[in-house]
């Protein structure tokens, strides 16, 4: 049985890794301070006995050396996301993302940690043009929460070069899935479209509908975590990988595949129009990922269409997001 910590496993990706984990054999520890990370999320998870719950801080060094103890795997999911928080609040989200991020390097470093799996993000090829997105070309970041995760990647290989650690960063592009928070001012697209059409309102489309997303469904990218977790390739580590579904979707199209799934239990929902306001600062206007590098050294085949990975969360939205 391996241990595996998942720091922020009160999410949404970490929630998700955590039933999995659970349920092909591993002990999980997680660790989250419940600043985004939901309670509810780890209902399932209560009774298990090999979950273990450590309520701390990735800020809090103490917290991150008793999170670590006698695991063999670290998959951090912890983050202060959101390119608006970012902006509206840079000091914190550096904090959690950069500090909080080195601190847990650190602490698995000393307790000899196998291999320290993190979460990066398709954010860091900030005004990069290239499409579709290949890892060896970045850009320069568009947002505090960009430059976090860009300085993150550089601190997972100097800790690779100076300690001999064993770390992979996967940069999500858009994941979406059961679990996904719908509320507060920094919600992702899907689920704030999804709460909006379940209460028959238009959803806001910033900007004209054009901007285009490869949008990732979870299942996805816990293949990627697993994968990431357990490769045995030598040239697989201390690198980093896109993590997406390998496919441009604008976002006029997303809401009508929304629309779409979430009708077949609301049909009111079929007439519902999209309204238009501004373009975000700091958004990149196309963001598609090259998946050969991960499919070439960790086997990961994406498996769900944006359309098919809605259709699947649709019934989990419709029973808990109507009702709010």
């Amino acid at each position: 049985m391996k241990h595996v910590l998942v720091t922020g496993g009160a999410g949404f990706i970490g929630s998700n890794l955590t039933g999995y984990l659970l349920d092909n054999g591993c002990a999980v520890t997680v660790l989250d301070n419940f600043a985004t990370g939901k309670r509810e999320n780890l209902a399932p998870f209560a009774d298990n006995p090999h979950f273990t719950l450590i309520e701390g801080d990735i800020r809090n060094m103490a917290d991150c050396q008793k999170a670590v103890k006698n695991a063999d795997y670290v998959l951090h999911q912890a983050a202060l996301g959101s390119v608006p928080r970012s902006i509206k609040d840079p000091a914190t989200s550096t904090g959690v993302n950069v500090a909080g991020f080195v601190n847990m390097l650190f602490a698995a470093q000393q307790e000899g940690i196998k291999r320290f799996v993190y979460a990066s993000s398709s954010s860091v090829y900030g005004d990069c043009t290239d499409s579709p997105k290949v890892e060896e070309r970045t850009g320069t970041p568009l947002s505090p929460y960009a430059l976090t995760k860009s300085v993150d990647e550089q601190f997972a290989a100097n800790f690779a070069t100076i300690y001999g650690m064993e770390c992979i960063g996967l940069r999500y592009f858009n994941v979406f899935g059961k679990r996904q928070d719908p509320e507060g001012a920094y919600a992702a697209v899907i689920p704030k479209f999804s709460a909006a059409l379940l209460r028959h309102i238009p959803p806001v489309i910033n900007g004209d509908g054009s901007y285009s997303r490869d949008f990732t469904y979870i299942d996805d990218v816990v293949q990627a975590n697993v994968l990431a977790m357990t490769s045995d390739r030598a040239d697989a580590v201390n690198t980093v990988y896109n993590i997406a579904g390998g496919a441009e979707t604008t976002l006029n199209e997303l809401f009508e595949f929304l629309r779409e799934a979430l009708s077949v239990y609301d049909p009111e929902i079929a007439g519902i129009q999209p309204q238009y306001g501004a373009e975000r600062p700091g958004d990149i206007p196309h963001s598609l990922a090259s998946t050969a590098k991960a499919r070439r050294l960790l086997g990961y085949i994406p498996r769900y269409h944006v359309r098919d990975g809605l259709q699947l969360t649709a019934k989990w939205y419709f029973d808990n997001l109507s009702a709010k």
